[in-house]
C-alpha cells in the first residue's frame, strides 16, 4: 500500500457512528520552462501535497482541504469538514460512493525516467525546438513562445464505505507558437508533442506542424459567404467535442444545461459517430484505472452510430437520477470535491485518411483554427457561431489560404450533418482527441 492510501485509509477509519469520511491525497510535481533567444526566460519547478476530506452526516456533506500532510493538519481539516457538515443545507442525494464490483484496468501510467529526468535536458529540449523552428522556414518572423512542461502525480482516496484505491501518471510535453510572414502579412501556427516518457516527445515533428501551420496561412483572403462543408482539423475537433461532452454528465443534466436532456435512445448525430469516453485506454492521456471517488473507471459510449447511449455519472448525480454511477467522478485536484465528468473523451475513428477524406468532400473549408469556441457556443441552446482560418478545398485538394472567416450553426445540426469521420486519432494533453471531421452544410461568412 502507497503511503497516501496509508494515510487516506486511517483518517477513513476515523469516521464516527452515523457518519461518512472519505479522504482524497495527492501528491505531485510539476516543470514549466519557456525559452526566448536560446535562453532560458522562466523556469518553475513545484511539488505540492495536500488531503480533501469529505464527511456526510444525515444528508448533510461538509468538505475541507489542507496543503500539507501533516499529522496535525489532518486531523483540523477533518474537523473542520465535519463542522461545514452541520452548517450544510440538507441534501437527500448526498452520499459517499460504495464498491460496484467492476474489476480495475491493468494500466501502466507511470514513467520512472521522466521522474528522473535532469532538468538541463529539459531546457536543452525546449531550446532544440526554439532552434528548429527558426531555421526551418526563412519566412517565420518571431517563436512567440517555446517550451517544456511535465507532470508527475500520484493520488489516493479511501473512505468508510470501503473505497481504497491508487493510482499515478506522468506526462510531458513540448509547446510552439510562431509567426510567419510575407510582406505586410503575418499568420500564426502551434505545434506539439505528448508523451509519458521524455523518449515519446517529438520535438523536430512539433517544429514542423508550427512552421507548417503558420507559412500554410499566409496570403490568406477573405472568402466569398457561402454553405458548404467544412472539415475540422483534429485539434479543433477534439475542442468542440469537449463542449459536446459538458451537456452529457449527469450534473448538467439535473441543472437543466444540456441540450441533450430527455433524449437517451434518440438519434442526436450521423449514425458514423460513435463517441467513447474511456479511460481505460493506456494511450489516453486523460487514462485512470480509477476515478476521483475510487470506483474502477471504464469504457462509456455516450453515442452509438448517432444513437445517445447514455450519460456519464459520479455517485451523487447517479443518486439524484436514479442510477448508478459510471466510474466518472473527476476532481481538480485535492481543493475540490468530486463531479461527474469525462476523462478520455474520443470519437471511434473512421476508414479514411485525411486525404481520402478530403477528396470525398470535394470542395469545402478545412478548418485549421478557430477563436471565441467558448464565447460563441452556448451548450444549452446549441447555437454556434465562431471565427476560423483555414485553406479552402477544390478539387478534393487543400489550397486556398482564408482568413477573416466566420463559421455557424448548431451543435445539433452539426452533429446530424457529419459525413466523414477522419482514421487520424490524435492524442491530446487534455480530455478529448480528435480526428478529422466533414460537416455539411455549415455557413461560412465572408466578404
Amino acid at each position: 500500500m502507497s503511503e497516501l492510501l496509508e494515510l487516506a485509509t486511517r483518517v477513513a477509519g476515523w469516521a464516527r457512528d452515523g457518519e461518512q469520511v472519505e479522504a482524497f491525497v495527492a501528491s505531485g510535481r510539476d516543470t514549466d520552462i519557456d525559452v526566448f533567444g536560446g535562453e532560458v526566460e522562466s523556469l518553475s519547478s513545484a511539488e505540492s501535497a495536500g488531503i480533501g476530506i469529505r464527511v456526510v452526516s444525515g444528508s448533510r456533506q461538509g468538505f475541507a482541504y489542507a496543503g500539507s500532510l501533516d499529522p496535525e493538519v489532518v486531523a483540523e481539516t477533518l474537523g473542520e469538514a465535519r463542522d461545514n457538515a452541520g452548517f450544510a443545507s440538507p441534501d437527500e442525494w448526498v452520499g459517499l460512493a460504495t464498491p460496484d464490483g467492476v474489476a480495475p484496468a491493468g494500466l501502466d501510467l507511470w514513467r520512472d525516467d521522466l521522474v528522473s529526468y535532469p532538468t538541463g535536458e529539459k531546457v536543452a529540449r525546449a531550446i532544440e525546438l526554439e532552434a528548429m523552428v527558426r531555421a526551418a522556414d526563412p519566412r517565420i518572423r518571431q517563436v512567440q513562445s517555446a517550451g517544456w512542461g511535465d507532470s508527475a502525480f500520484e493520488t489516493a482516496v479511501a473512505s468508510s464505505t470501503g473505497m481504497s484505491a491508487s493510482g499515478r501518471r506522468t506526462v510531458c510535453s513540448v509547446s510552439t507558437y510562431v509567426a510567419a510572414g510575407d510582406g505586410d502579412q503575418t499568420q500564426t501556427g502551434y505545434g506539439w508533442s505528448v508523451g509519458r516518457s521524455p523518449s515519446e516527445v517529438d520535438v523536430a515533428g512539433a517544429a514542423a506542424d508550427a512552421v507548417g501551420r503558420a507559412t500554410r496561412l499566409l496570403g490568406a483572403t477573405k472568402p466569398s459567404s457561402r454553405h458548404l462543408t467544412v472539415v475540422l482539423e483534429p485539434l479543433v475537433t477534439a475542442s468542440l467535442l469537449a463542449i459536446v461532452a459538458g451537456t452529457l454528465d449527469g450534473d448538467a443534466v439535473a441543472k437543466g444545461r444540456s441540450l441533450f436532456a430527455d433524449r437517451l435512445g434518440e438519434p442526436v448525430a450521423s449514425e458514423v459517430l460513435t463517441l467513447v469516453d474511456d479511460p481505460t485506454d493506456p494511450e489516453a492521456f486523460g487514462a485512470a484505472v480509477y476515478d476521483a471517488e475510487g470506483l474502477a473507471t471504464r469504457r462509456n459510449v455516450l453515442v452509438g452510430a448517432g444513437v445517445l447511449r447514455q450519460f456519464v455519472y459520479d455517485t451523487y448525480s447517479a443518486r439524484r437520477a436514479g442510477t448508478s454511477s459510471t466510474g466518472s467522478a473527476v476532481r481538480a485536484g485535492y481543493k475540490s470535491g468530486p463531479h461527474a465528468g469525462t476523462r478520455a473523451l474520443a470519437p471511434v475513428p473512421g476508414p479514411l485518411s485525411r486525404e481520402e477524406l478530403y477528396a470525398a468532400v470535394g470542395d469545402g473549408l478545412l478548418v485549421q483554427s478557430v477563436s471565441g469556441l467558448h464565447s460563441g457556443v452556448n451548450p444549452v441552446s446549441g447555437d454556434f457561431s465562431v471565427g476560423a482560418e483555414g485553406l479552402l478545398i477544390k478539387g478534393g485538394v487543400p489550397c486556398e489560404p482564408v482568413r477573416e472567416v466566420n463559421i455557424a450553426s448548431t451543435l445539433q445540426r452539426m452533429l446530424l450533418g457529419i459525413v466523414h469521420v477522419g482514421a487520424d486519432l490524435e492524442r491530446l494533453p487534455a480530455m478529448a482527441a480528435g480526428v478529422s471531421l466533414a460537416i455539411a452544410d455549415v455557413s461560412m461568412s465572408g466578404r
